[in-house]
Protein backbone atom coordinates (compact mmCIF):
# COMPACT_ATOMS: atom_id res chain seq x y z
CA UNK A 1 0.00 0.00 0.00
CA UNK A 2 1.43 3.66 -0.85
CA UNK A 3 2.69 5.30 1.91
CA UNK A 4 0.36 8.33 2.65
CA UNK A 5 -2.54 6.14 1.87
CA UNK A 6 -1.14 3.61 4.70
CA UNK A 7 -0.50 6.85 6.81
CA UNK A 8 -4.22 7.99 6.56
CA UNK A 9 -5.23 4.44 7.57
CA UNK A 10 -3.14 4.63 10.31
CA UNK A 11 -4.49 8.17 11.47
CA UNK A 12 -7.92 7.32 11.20
CA UNK A 13 -7.60 3.83 13.40
CA UNK A 14 -6.08 6.19 16.10
CA UNK A 15 -9.00 8.67 15.80
CA UNK A 16 -6.61 11.51 15.12
CA UNK A 17 -8.90 13.74 13.05
CA UNK A 18 -7.56 16.67 13.35
CA UNK A 19 -4.25 15.48 11.63
CA UNK A 20 -5.64 13.49 9.46
CA UNK A 21 -7.93 16.43 7.68
CA UNK A 22 -4.69 17.89 7.63
CA UNK A 23 -2.50 15.37 6.06
CA UNK A 24 -5.29 15.24 3.12
CA UNK A 25 -5.46 18.61 2.71
CA UNK A 26 -1.46 18.93 2.17
CA UNK A 27 -0.58 15.84 0.57
CA UNK A 28 -3.33 15.25 -1.84
CA UNK A 29 -3.62 17.26 -4.96
CA UNK A 30 -6.20 15.20 -6.94
CA UNK A 31 -8.43 13.40 -4.37
CA UNK A 32 -9.80 10.18 -4.56
CA UNK A 33 -13.44 9.50 -4.31
CA UNK A 34 -12.33 7.25 -1.84
CA UNK A 35 -10.28 9.47 0.17
CA UNK A 36 -13.07 12.27 -0.61
CA UNK A 37 -15.45 10.27 1.29
CA UNK A 38 -12.90 9.88 4.16
CA UNK A 39 -12.24 13.05 4.65
CA UNK A 40 -15.93 13.74 4.73
CA UNK A 41 -16.11 11.23 7.72
CA UNK A 42 -13.23 12.35 9.73
CA UNK A 43 -14.77 16.22 9.45
CA UNK A 44 -17.80 14.17 11.09
CA UNK A 45 -16.00 12.69 13.73
CA UNK A 46 -13.96 15.43 14.42
CA UNK A 47 -16.55 18.06 14.71
CA UNK A 48 -20.21 18.04 14.17
CA UNK A 49 -20.86 21.94 13.86
CA UNK A 50 -22.56 23.51 11.26
CA UNK A 51 -19.82 25.02 9.41
CA UNK A 52 -18.06 21.35 9.49
CA UNK A 53 -21.37 19.50 8.20
CA UNK A 54 -21.42 21.87 5.29
CA UNK A 55 -17.24 20.87 4.52
CA UNK A 56 -18.26 17.42 4.45
CA UNK A 57 -21.27 17.52 2.22
CA UNK A 58 -19.32 19.21 0.02
CA UNK A 59 -16.54 16.31 0.15
CA UNK A 60 -19.49 14.10 0.04
CA UNK A 61 -20.16 15.36 -3.18
CA UNK A 62 -17.06 15.28 -5.03
CA UNK A 63 -17.04 12.10 -4.50
CA UNK A 64 -20.25 10.52 -5.95
CA UNK A 65 -20.08 13.16 -8.66
CA UNK A 66 -16.46 11.33 -9.12
CA UNK A 67 -17.88 7.84 -9.18
CA UNK A 68 -21.30 7.70 -9.44
CA UNK A 69 -21.78 4.25 -10.38
CA UNK A 70 -19.44 2.72 -7.90
CA UNK A 71 -19.80 1.49 -4.55
CA UNK A 72 -17.46 3.89 -3.41
CA UNK A 73 -19.75 6.75 -5.21
CA UNK A 74 -22.68 5.07 -3.37
CA UNK A 75 -21.00 4.96 0.22
CA UNK A 76 -20.43 8.85 -0.67
CA UNK A 77 -24.07 9.58 -1.36
CA UNK A 78 -25.84 7.75 1.12
CA UNK A 79 -23.26 9.86 4.04
CA UNK A 80 -24.05 12.98 1.50
CA UNK A 81 -27.76 12.53 2.26
CA UNK A 82 -27.71 11.82 5.95
CA UNK A 83 -25.29 14.67 6.71
CA UNK A 84 -27.80 16.98 4.42
CA UNK A 85 -30.17 15.85 7.33
CA UNK A 86 -28.39 16.02 10.17
CA UNK A 87 -27.35 19.85 9.02
CA UNK A 88 -31.28 20.16 9.23
CA UNK A 89 -31.71 19.26 12.32
CA UNK A 90 -28.74 21.31 13.89
CA UNK A 91 -30.40 24.29 11.63
CA UNK A 92 -31.68 27.32 14.00
CA UNK A 93 -34.76 28.13 14.46
CA UNK A 94 -33.81 31.88 14.05
CA UNK A 95 -32.53 31.27 10.32
CA UNK A 96 -34.41 32.47 7.13
CA UNK A 97 -35.97 29.41 5.98
CA UNK A 98 -33.71 29.57 2.72
CA UNK A 99 -30.78 28.85 4.15
CA UNK A 100 -27.91 26.16 3.67
CA UNK A 101 -29.64 23.01 5.09
CA UNK A 102 -32.75 23.46 3.04
CA UNK A 103 -30.54 23.93 -0.04
CA UNK A 104 -28.32 20.41 0.89
CA UNK A 105 -31.75 18.67 1.67
CA UNK A 106 -33.37 19.87 -2.24
CA UNK A 107 -29.88 18.68 -3.87
CA UNK A 108 -30.20 15.12 -1.96
CA UNK A 109 -33.38 14.72 -3.17
CA UNK A 110 -32.11 15.51 -6.62
CA UNK A 111 -29.11 12.87 -6.83
CA UNK A 112 -31.38 10.15 -4.75
CA UNK A 113 -33.74 10.54 -7.80
CA UNK A 114 -30.48 10.17 -10.15
CA UNK A 115 -28.95 7.59 -8.39
CA UNK A 116 -32.09 5.47 -8.24
CA UNK A 117 -31.38 5.16 -11.91
CA UNK A 118 -28.01 4.00 -11.16
CA UNK A 119 -28.19 1.35 -8.56
CA UNK A 120 -31.59 0.63 -8.43
CA UNK A 121 -32.94 -0.11 -4.82
CA UNK A 122 -30.46 0.33 -2.29
CA UNK A 123 -31.57 -0.46 1.67
CA UNK A 124 -29.15 2.06 2.91
CA UNK A 125 -29.98 5.18 0.10
CA UNK A 126 -33.45 4.62 0.55
CA UNK A 127 -33.25 4.59 4.60
CA UNK A 128 -31.17 8.09 4.33
CA UNK A 129 -33.89 9.75 2.29
CA UNK A 130 -36.22 8.98 4.35
CA UNK A 131 -34.58 10.65 7.13
CA UNK A 132 -34.49 13.45 4.59
CA UNK A 133 -38.44 13.37 4.17
CA UNK A 134 -38.76 13.33 7.83
CA UNK A 135 -36.87 16.15 8.16
CA UNK A 136 -38.96 18.13 5.49
CA UNK A 137 -42.59 17.06 6.91
CA UNK A 138 -43.38 15.16 3.08
CA UNK A 139 -45.81 12.32 4.22
CA UNK A 140 -46.26 11.02 0.71
CA UNK A 141 -42.74 10.04 0.29
CA UNK A 142 -41.90 8.95 3.79
CA UNK A 143 -44.90 6.07 3.01
CA UNK A 144 -44.19 5.51 -0.59
CA UNK A 145 -40.22 4.51 0.36
CA UNK A 146 -41.06 2.69 3.72
CA UNK A 147 -43.58 0.71 1.49
CA UNK A 148 -40.94 -0.16 -1.05
CA UNK A 149 -38.79 -1.44 1.92
CA UNK A 150 -41.83 -3.42 3.11
CA UNK A 151 -42.20 -4.75 -0.13
CA UNK A 152 -38.28 -6.00 -0.29
CA UNK A 153 -38.55 -7.45 2.89
CA UNK A 154 -35.72 -4.50 4.14
CA UNK A 155 -38.21 -2.80 6.94
CA UNK A 156 -35.95 -3.75 10.07
CA UNK A 157 -38.04 -3.22 13.62
CA UNK A 158 -37.59 0.52 14.02
CA UNK A 159 -38.58 1.16 10.56
CA UNK A 160 -41.19 -1.25 10.44
CA UNK A 161 -43.00 0.76 13.31
CA UNK A 162 -42.51 3.77 12.25
CA UNK A 163 -44.13 2.74 9.14
CA UNK A 164 -47.06 1.42 10.91
CA UNK A 165 -46.97 4.80 13.50
CA UNK A 166 -46.72 7.11 9.76
CA UNK A 167 -49.95 5.61 8.55
CA UNK A 168 -51.82 6.91 11.07
CA UNK A 169 -51.37 10.54 9.89
CA UNK A 170 -53.13 9.51 6.83
CA UNK A 171 -56.18 8.17 5.55
CA UNK A 172 -54.35 5.48 3.51
CA UNK A 173 -55.06 2.08 5.54
CA UNK A 174 -57.97 0.53 7.29
CA UNK A 175 -58.52 -0.23 10.39
CA UNK A 176 -58.20 -3.99 9.56
CA UNK A 177 -55.24 -2.62 7.58
CA UNK A 178 -53.60 -1.70 10.87
CA UNK A 179 -54.56 -5.19 12.64
CA UNK A 180 -53.11 -6.62 10.02
CA UNK A 181 -49.95 -4.84 10.05
CA UNK A 182 -49.03 -4.77 13.77
CA UNK A 183 -49.54 -8.35 13.88
CA UNK A 184 -47.06 -9.08 11.02
CA UNK A 185 -44.67 -6.27 12.83
CA UNK A 186 -44.96 -8.37 15.98
CA UNK A 187 -43.99 -11.55 14.50
CA UNK A 188 -40.63 -10.10 13.50
CA UNK A 189 -39.76 -9.63 17.30
CA UNK A 190 -37.48 -11.89 19.11
CA UNK A 191 -39.02 -14.21 21.49
CA UNK A 192 -36.83 -14.76 24.32
CA UNK A 193 -39.02 -15.32 27.75
CA UNK A 194 -40.86 -18.11 29.52
CA UNK A 195 -44.48 -18.06 29.86
CA UNK A 196 -46.11 -16.14 32.83
CA UNK A 197 -49.52 -16.68 33.85
CA UNK A 198 -52.18 -13.97 33.07
CA UNK A 199 -53.83 -14.26 36.21
CA UNK A 200 -52.39 -11.79 39.03
CA UNK A 201 -51.66 -14.33 42.33
CA UNK A 202 -51.39 -11.67 45.01
CA UNK A 203 -51.11 -12.44 48.33
CA UNK A 204 -53.49 -11.56 50.59
CA UNK A 205 -54.23 -7.48 51.67
CA UNK A 206 -51.27 -7.09 49.46
CA UNK A 207 -50.98 -3.76 47.34
CA UNK A 208 -51.48 -4.45 43.64
CA UNK A 209 -47.58 -3.27 42.04
CA UNK A 210 -48.65 -0.91 38.27
CA UNK A 211 -45.83 -0.23 35.80
CA UNK A 212 -45.38 2.15 33.53
CA UNK A 213 -43.10 2.14 30.67
CA UNK A 214 -42.68 5.56 28.82
CA UNK A 215 -39.45 7.47 26.89
CA UNK A 216 -41.64 10.39 27.03
CA UNK A 217 -41.52 11.71 30.47
CA UNK A 218 -40.03 14.73 30.02
CA UNK A 219 -40.23 18.84 30.58
CA UNK A 220 -42.80 19.64 28.52
CA UNK A 221 -43.63 16.76 26.78
CA UNK A 222 -47.60 16.35 26.55
CA UNK A 223 -48.00 12.99 27.71
CA UNK A 224 -47.08 13.95 31.16
CA UNK A 225 -50.07 16.20 31.89
CA UNK A 226 -52.31 13.09 31.28
CA UNK A 227 -50.01 10.49 33.39
CA UNK A 228 -49.81 13.10 35.85
CA UNK A 229 -53.49 12.66 36.56
CA UNK A 230 -52.63 8.97 37.50
CA UNK A 231 -49.85 9.17 39.43
CA UNK A 232 -51.19 12.24 41.78
CA UNK A 233 -54.39 10.87 42.70
CA UNK A 234 -52.98 6.82 43.05
CA UNK A 235 -54.62 5.49 46.02
CA UNK A 236 -51.73 4.02 47.52
CA UNK A 237 -53.36 2.02 50.34
CA UNK A 238 -54.15 -0.08 47.05
CA UNK A 239 -51.75 0.85 44.81
CA UNK A 240 -47.83 0.78 44.18
CA UNK A 241 -46.54 2.97 41.14
CA UNK A 242 -43.28 1.75 39.63
CA UNK A 243 -42.31 3.72 36.75
CA UNK A 244 -39.89 2.79 33.88
CA UNK A 245 -38.05 5.28 32.32
CA UNK A 246 -36.51 4.60 28.76
CA UNK A 247 -34.84 8.22 28.70
CA UNK A 248 -31.25 9.15 27.73
CA UNK A 249 -31.65 12.15 29.67
CA UNK A 250 -33.64 13.36 32.53
CA UNK A 251 -34.94 16.66 33.68
CA UNK A 252 -36.43 18.33 36.86
CA UNK A 253 -40.58 17.11 35.17
CA UNK A 254 -38.80 13.75 35.35
CA UNK A 255 -37.78 14.56 39.15
CA UNK A 256 -41.69 15.55 39.92
CA UNK A 257 -42.54 12.28 38.72
CA UNK A 258 -39.92 9.79 40.80
CA UNK A 259 -41.18 11.46 44.08
CA UNK A 260 -44.77 10.06 43.30
CA UNK A 261 -43.43 6.60 41.97
CA UNK A 262 -43.07 3.80 44.60
CA UNK A 263 -39.80 2.76 42.68
CA UNK A 264 -38.20 4.36 39.26
CA UNK A 265 -35.56 2.59 36.94
CA UNK A 266 -34.39 3.95 33.88
CA UNK A 267 -34.07 1.20 31.40
CA UNK A 268 -32.52 3.43 28.77
CA UNK A 269 -28.65 1.58 28.17
CA UNK A 270 -30.05 -2.21 29.09
CA UNK A 271 -30.36 -4.22 26.42
CA UNK A 272 -33.74 -5.88 26.17
CA UNK A 273 -33.42 -8.97 27.63
CA UNK A 274 -31.33 -6.87 29.97
CA UNK A 275 -34.56 -4.78 30.97
CA UNK A 276 -37.04 -7.55 30.57
CA UNK A 277 -35.64 -9.15 33.35
CA UNK A 278 -35.10 -6.46 35.70
CA UNK A 279 -38.73 -5.70 35.34
CA UNK A 280 -39.83 -9.11 35.70
CA UNK A 281 -37.65 -9.21 39.06
CA UNK A 282 -40.22 -6.70 40.49
CA UNK A 283 -43.24 -8.66 40.27
CA UNK A 284 -44.97 -6.50 38.76
CA UNK A 285 -48.94 -7.03 38.58
CA UNK A 286 -50.11 -4.57 35.54
CA UNK A 287 -47.59 -2.98 33.40
CA UNK A 288 -48.60 -0.19 31.25
CA UNK A 289 -47.18 0.25 27.61
CA UNK A 290 -47.27 4.07 27.36
CA UNK A 291 -44.87 4.31 23.88
CA UNK A 292 -46.68 2.05 21.37
CA UNK A 293 -45.39 2.51 17.79
CA UNK A 294 -44.19 5.74 18.56
CA UNK A 295 -40.68 6.52 17.64
CA UNK A 296 -38.84 5.21 20.61
CA UNK A 297 -40.82 2.20 22.21
CA UNK A 298 -39.95 -1.08 24.22
CA UNK A 299 -42.49 -2.88 22.52
CA UNK A 300 -40.13 -6.07 22.11
CA UNK A 301 -40.43 -6.20 25.96
CA UNK A 302 -44.73 -6.60 26.34
CA UNK A 303 -44.70 -9.19 23.58
CA UNK A 304 -42.56 -11.34 26.03
CA UNK A 305 -44.41 -10.55 28.69
CA UNK A 306 -43.52 -8.40 31.21
CA UNK A 307 -46.50 -8.83 34.12
CA UNK A 308 -50.11 -11.03 34.11
CA UNK A 309 -51.77 -8.23 32.87
CA UNK A 310 -50.70 -5.72 30.11
CA UNK A 311 -52.19 -2.46 29.24
CA UNK A 312 -51.94 -0.28 25.93
CA UNK A 313 -52.98 3.69 26.82
CA UNK A 314 -51.88 6.94 25.89
CA UNK A 315 -49.10 7.84 23.86
CA UNK A 316 -50.44 5.95 20.32
CA UNK A 317 -54.44 5.50 19.95
CA UNK A 318 -54.26 2.26 18.38
CA UNK A 319 -53.59 -1.12 17.90
CA UNK A 320 -50.21 -2.87 19.02
CA UNK A 321 -51.12 -6.00 17.02
CA UNK A 322 -50.04 -8.04 20.19
CA UNK A 323 -51.72 -11.52 21.42
CA UNK A 324 -49.85 -10.28 25.27
CA UNK A 325 -51.37 -6.95 25.06
CA UNK A 326 -54.75 -7.74 26.95
CA UNK A 327 -56.15 -4.37 27.11
CA UNK A 328 -56.68 -1.15 25.33
CA UNK A 329 -58.30 1.49 27.16
CA UNK A 330 -60.79 4.17 25.16
CA UNK A 331 -64.18 5.33 25.12
CA UNK A 332 -67.38 4.49 23.49
CA UNK A 333 -66.83 7.57 21.91
CA UNK A 334 -63.44 6.01 20.20
CA UNK A 335 -64.32 2.05 19.26
CA UNK A 336 -67.61 1.19 18.68
CA UNK A 337 -68.58 -2.30 19.66
CA UNK A 338 -68.64 -3.80 16.32
CA UNK A 339 -65.36 -2.45 15.63
CA UNK A 340 -63.94 -4.43 18.47
CA UNK A 341 -62.22 -7.26 16.55
CA UNK A 342 -60.18 -4.82 14.11
CA UNK A 343 -57.99 -4.40 17.92
CA UNK A 344 -56.06 -7.18 19.28
CA UNK A 345 -56.47 -6.41 22.38
CA UNK A 346 -59.79 -6.64 24.63
CA UNK A 347 -61.16 -3.17 24.91
CA UNK A 348 -61.57 -1.51 28.16
CA UNK A 349 -64.18 1.43 28.14
CA UNK A 350 -63.62 4.43 31.00
CA UNK A 351 -67.55 5.90 31.36
CA UNK A 352 -66.58 9.15 29.52
CA UNK A 353 -63.07 9.82 28.44
CA UNK A 354 -60.22 7.83 27.60
CA UNK A 355 -57.80 10.23 29.47
CA UNK A 356 -58.06 13.55 31.41
CA UNK A 357 -55.60 16.52 31.50
CA UNK A 358 -54.44 17.62 34.74
CA UNK A 359 -54.92 21.52 33.56
CA UNK A 360 -52.88 24.45 32.73
CA UNK A 361 -53.46 26.07 36.06
CA UNK A 362 -51.55 29.31 36.57
CA UNK A 363 -51.23 30.16 32.62
CA UNK A 364 -54.75 30.18 32.41
CA UNK A 365 -56.66 33.35 31.59
CA UNK A 366 -59.74 34.27 30.01
CA UNK A 367 -59.96 36.61 26.97
CA UNK A 368 -62.28 38.45 24.10
CA UNK A 369 -62.31 36.46 21.12
CA UNK A 370 -59.89 38.43 18.60
CA UNK A 371 -62.00 39.40 15.82
CA UNK A 372 -63.96 42.01 17.88
CA UNK A 373 -60.78 43.62 18.02
CA UNK A 374 -59.07 43.06 14.64
CA UNK A 375 -62.53 42.55 12.23
CA UNK A 376 -61.00 39.65 10.91
CA UNK A 377 -61.07 36.04 11.90
CA UNK A 378 -57.97 34.05 12.54
CA UNK A 379 -57.72 30.40 12.87
CA UNK A 380 -55.17 28.22 14.46
CA UNK A 381 -53.12 24.94 14.68
CA UNK A 382 -50.73 24.48 16.98
CA UNK A 383 -50.47 20.33 16.31
CA UNK A 384 -46.74 18.48 15.11
CA UNK A 385 -46.69 19.53 11.29
CA UNK A 386 -47.10 15.52 10.65
CA UNK A 387 -50.78 15.51 10.80
CA UNK A 388 -51.16 18.25 7.87
CA UNK A 389 -51.30 15.90 5.10
CA UNK A 390 -52.58 16.95 1.60
CA UNK A 391 -55.78 16.99 2.32
CA UNK A 392 -55.81 18.72 5.57
CA UNK A 393 -53.96 21.68 3.63
CA UNK A 394 -56.79 21.43 0.60
CA UNK A 395 -59.74 21.47 3.23
CA UNK A 396 -57.56 24.46 5.06
CA UNK A 397 -56.57 26.25 1.81
CA UNK A 398 -60.96 26.55 1.07
CA UNK A 399 -61.94 27.83 4.23
CA UNK A 400 -59.41 30.87 4.01
CA UNK A 401 -60.31 31.51 0.04
CA UNK A 402 -63.92 31.67 1.67
CA UNK A 403 -63.80 33.29 4.81
CA UNK A 404 -62.59 37.27 3.63
CA UNK A 405 -59.73 38.38 5.55
CA UNK A 406 -59.12 35.50 7.54
CA UNK A 407 -55.98 34.58 8.77
CA UNK A 408 -54.34 30.74 10.36
CA UNK A 409 -51.44 30.49 12.83
CA UNK A 410 -49.10 27.43 12.53
CA UNK A 411 -46.54 26.98 15.01
CA UNK A 412 -43.12 25.21 13.96
CA UNK A 413 -39.99 25.75 13.89
CA UNK A 414 -36.85 25.36 11.02
CA UNK A 415 -36.16 22.02 12.64
CA UNK A 416 -39.87 20.79 11.49
CA UNK A 417 -40.91 20.93 7.73
CA UNK A 418 -42.18 24.76 7.32
CA UNK A 419 -40.62 25.11 4.29
CA UNK A 420 -42.07 22.20 2.79
CA UNK A 421 -45.61 23.52 4.17
CA UNK A 422 -45.58 26.86 2.55
CA UNK A 423 -44.30 25.50 -0.74
CA UNK A 424 -48.11 23.33 -0.42
CA UNK A 425 -49.84 26.31 0.28
CA UNK A 426 -48.63 28.31 -1.90
CA UNK A 427 -49.57 26.12 -4.33
CA UNK A 428 -53.57 26.59 -3.37
CA UNK A 429 -53.09 30.51 -3.75
CA UNK A 430 -53.06 31.20 0.33
CA UNK A 431 -49.53 31.59 1.32
CA UNK A 432 -50.51 35.42 2.50
CA UNK A 433 -52.72 33.82 4.76
CA UNK A 434 -50.76 32.07 6.63
CA UNK A 435 -48.47 33.08 9.81
CA UNK A 436 -45.77 31.13 10.61
CA UNK A 437 -44.57 31.13 14.07
CA UNK A 438 -41.66 29.67 15.82
CA UNK A 439 -41.69 27.53 18.73
CA UNK A 440 -41.97 29.23 22.14
CA UNK A 441 -41.39 29.15 25.96
CA UNK A 442 -44.39 27.28 27.14
CA UNK A 443 -45.82 30.29 28.80
CA UNK A 444 -45.93 32.14 25.60
CA UNK A 445 -47.54 28.73 24.16
CA UNK A 446 -50.55 29.50 26.07
CA UNK A 447 -50.47 32.67 25.21
CA UNK A 448 -50.87 32.81 21.78
CA UNK A 449 -54.60 31.04 22.41
CA UNK A 450 -55.57 34.68 22.65
CA UNK A 451 -54.97 35.22 19.16
CA UNK A 452 -56.81 32.54 17.81
CA UNK A 453 -60.56 32.95 17.27
CA UNK A 454 -61.09 29.36 16.35
CA UNK A 455 -58.85 26.11 16.29
CA UNK A 456 -58.84 24.06 13.22
CA UNK A 457 -58.38 20.30 14.24
CA UNK A 458 -56.25 18.04 12.10
CA UNK A 459 -57.52 15.08 10.42
CA UNK A 460 -57.09 11.65 10.53
CA UNK A 461 -54.80 12.20 12.98
CA UNK A 462 -56.30 14.81 15.69
CA UNK A 463 -54.89 16.45 17.76
CA UNK A 464 -55.18 15.78 22.09
CA UNK A 465 -53.10 17.75 23.94
CA UNK A 466 -53.53 20.90 21.80
CA UNK A 467 -57.34 20.33 21.43
CA UNK A 468 -57.11 20.32 25.32
CA UNK A 469 -55.35 23.29 25.66
CA UNK A 470 -57.54 25.83 23.33
CA UNK A 471 -60.22 24.37 25.38
CA UNK A 472 -58.68 25.20 28.33
CA UNK A 473 -57.86 29.12 27.26
CA UNK A 474 -61.83 29.10 25.66
CA UNK A 475 -61.01 28.46 22.43
CA UNK A 476 -63.76 26.68 20.24
CA UNK A 477 -62.23 23.36 18.40
CA UNK A 478 -63.40 22.79 15.03
CA UNK A 479 -62.67 18.76 14.61
CA UNK A 480 -64.29 15.62 12.33
CA UNK A 481 -65.63 12.45 13.25
CA UNK A 482 -63.03 9.42 11.99
CA UNK A 483 -62.88 5.84 11.67
CA UNK A 484 -60.81 4.57 14.19
CA UNK A 485 -59.48 5.22 17.15
CA UNK A 486 -56.88 7.31 16.43
CA UNK A 487 -59.11 9.97 14.14
CA UNK A 488 -62.23 10.04 17.02
CA UNK A 489 -59.70 11.55 19.62
CA UNK A 490 -61.01 14.98 18.82
CA UNK A 491 -64.55 13.80 18.68
CA UNK A 492 -64.87 11.98 21.96
CA UNK A 493 -62.96 15.51 23.54
CA UNK A 494 -65.24 17.31 22.03
CA UNK A 495 -68.62 15.28 23.16
CA UNK A 496 -66.98 15.35 26.58
CA UNK A 497 -67.01 19.28 26.23
CA UNK A 498 -71.12 18.94 25.88
CA UNK A 499 -70.82 20.44 22.22
CA UNK A 500 -71.08 18.04 19.45
CA UNK A 501 -72.00 21.64 17.09
CA UNK A 502 -68.15 21.48 16.57
CA UNK A 503 -68.30 18.14 15.18
CA UNK A 504 -68.19 17.63 11.07
CA UNK A 505 -69.46 14.89 9.58
CA UNK A 506 -66.39 15.39 6.73
CA UNK A 507 -64.55 17.34 4.87
CA UNK A 508 -67.40 19.92 3.08
CA UNK A 509 -69.12 20.32 6.53
CA UNK A 510 -66.05 21.48 8.15
CA UNK A 511 -65.58 23.77 5.27
CA UNK A 512 -69.18 24.79 5.91
CA UNK A 513 -68.62 24.89 10.22
CA UNK A 514 -65.88 26.74 9.65
CA UNK A 515 -67.48 29.42 7.42
CA UNK A 516 -70.49 29.52 9.33
CA UNK A 517 -68.53 29.81 13.15
CA UNK A 518 -66.70 32.82 11.30
CA UNK A 519 -69.38 34.90 10.21
CA UNK A 520 -71.41 35.09 13.38
CA UNK A 521 -69.14 36.58 15.43
CA UNK A 522 -71.44 37.39 18.30
CA UNK A 523 -72.40 33.85 18.91
CA UNK A 524 -68.01 33.13 18.52
CA UNK A 525 -67.76 35.77 21.58
CA UNK A 526 -70.34 33.67 23.65
CA UNK A 527 -69.10 30.20 22.55
CA UNK A 528 -65.61 31.13 23.60
CA UNK A 529 -67.19 32.71 27.37
CA UNK A 530 -68.84 29.51 28.02
CA UNK A 531 -65.94 27.06 27.17
CA UNK A 532 -63.46 28.95 29.75
CA UNK A 533 -66.56 28.86 32.48
CA UNK A 534 -67.72 25.34 31.96
CA UNK A 535 -64.97 23.29 30.50
CA UNK A 536 -62.80 22.53 33.82
CA UNK A 537 -66.42 20.89 35.16
CA UNK A 538 -66.56 18.55 32.28
CA UNK A 539 -64.60 15.35 32.37
CA UNK A 540 -61.55 17.13 30.51
CA UNK A 541 -60.89 18.47 33.37
CA UNK A 542 -61.78 15.92 36.65
CA UNK A 543 -59.00 13.96 37.58
CA UNK A 544 -60.60 12.84 40.91
CA UNK A 545 -63.33 11.43 38.88
CA UNK A 546 -61.49 10.09 36.05
CA UNK A 547 -58.59 8.58 38.44
CA UNK A 548 -61.41 6.81 40.82
CA UNK A 549 -63.19 5.29 37.57
CA UNK A 550 -59.50 4.42 35.74
CA UNK A 551 -58.12 2.72 39.43
CA UNK A 552 -61.40 1.30 40.19
CA UNK A 553 -61.00 -0.82 36.70
CA UNK A 554 -57.51 -2.23 37.40
CA UNK A 555 -58.62 -3.76 40.62
CA UNK A 556 -61.33 -5.67 38.71
CA UNK A 557 -59.39 -6.73 35.63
Amino acid sequence: MDEKLLKVSSLFKEKKYDELIFFIQSSFQNKSSQILNLLGVARLFNNSDKSSLILALSDFKQAYLKEKTTNFGLEALVNFINTSADLYVLQSPAEDAINDSSIFLDQSNDLFDEAEINFGYNKKLVSAIIRVYKSQGNLDKILYYYEKQFKKDDLDLSNFSSWIFFNNYKKSWTQADFLKYSKLFTTKIQNFSLNIPKDINRKNNSKIKIGFLSSEILKKHSITYFLETIFKNCNKDKFEIYLYLDNQIEDENTNEFKILAKKTINIFKLKDIEAFNLIRENEIDIMFDISGMSSINRISLFKNRLAPKQISWLAYCNTSGLDNMDYLIADKNLIHKAEENDYSEKIIYLPNIWNCHSGLSSERSESDTPCLKEKNITFGSFNNFNKINDRVIFVWSRILQKVKNSKLILKSSLKMNRNYLKKEFEKKGVIDSIIFLEKRKLESHYNLYKKIDIALDTFPYNGVTTTFEAISMGVPVLTMTGYNFNSRCGESIIKNLGMEDLIARNEEDYILKAQNMADDQEKLSKMRKKIFNTSYETPLFNTKKFSKDFFSILENI
